[in-house]
């Protein structure tokens, strides 16, 4: 209470004194405002789509376990021997030696292989042996003997696809016949045996420098 009014609402009793409005008969306490109603409770967020695994993963997204890559396709024989593959320009694939030659070229038969054998002998005694030797010399870098040479035949090494150079045929011709000549008739029957029997009719010599021997009647190879 007080001798005077401390602000609104306060009220003078029977006593002359103010008294605050709290203490008045008739006071009404004010109802207190409802509790703030809380915010709704957020949903839960939805995690972003995980990217698709790389190629050469398994389980679903996100699992990276790795599993077995598939291997490369192995790349079709060039100018080698096995399945044809994919047959570059120019070239057919010979099922009968496995060989991919050039349009034109077959492979030497036995007959021709071994007339060019017998071949060589008159040819050696004609050009007197010094003469044929100079011969082979020369036709060496085409891929070629004297023999060869009158027969259309050439020496073809599969592996690069071209004709033998100078050094394939001064391997084939020196080295080839020196180890040909090693048990004279027996490593030369070898040889001839081996020609019989091998699909790409390769003698000795030809399995040391790599070369086969092919028939190009048209001089494809010439070039």
């Amino acid at each position: 209470m007080s001798d005077v009014s401390q602000g609104p609402n306060w009220w003078v009793a029977s006593d002359g004194k103010w008294y605050p409005p709290e203490q008045h008969p008739n006071y009404v306490a004010p109802v207190p405002p409802p509790p703030p109603t809380p915010p709704p409770p957020m949903a839960p967020s939805t995690p972003p789509p995980a990217s698709p695994p790389p190629p050469g993963y398994a389980g679903g997204p996100g699992a990276g376990t790795p599993m077995a890559m598939t291997p490369a396709p192995v790349p079709p024989p060039a100018f080698a021997y096995g399945q044809p593959g994919v047959v570059p320009p120019g070239m057919y694939f010979d099922h009968e030696s496995g060989l991919l030659l050039p349009q034109g070229v077959q492979l030497a038969g036995v007959g021709r292989r071994i007339g060019a054998f017998f071949l060589s002998i008159p040819l050696a005694i004609v050009t007197l042996g010094i003469g044929y030797v100079v011969w082979g010399l020369i036709v060496w870098g085409r891929g070629q003997t004297p023999a060869l040479q009158v027969l259309g035949m050439r020496c073809w090494r599969p592996e690069t696809g071209r004709p033998a150079t100078w050094g394939w045929m001064a391997l084939r011709e020196i080295i080839g016949r020196l180890a040909e000549s090693i048990l004279s008739f027996v490593t030369e029957l070898v040889s001839f045996i081996l020609m019989l029997v091998n699909k790409d009719r390769k003698c000795l010599h030809d399995l040391i420098a790599g070369t086969v021997v092919v028939h190009d009647p048209n001089k494809v190879l010439a070039g």
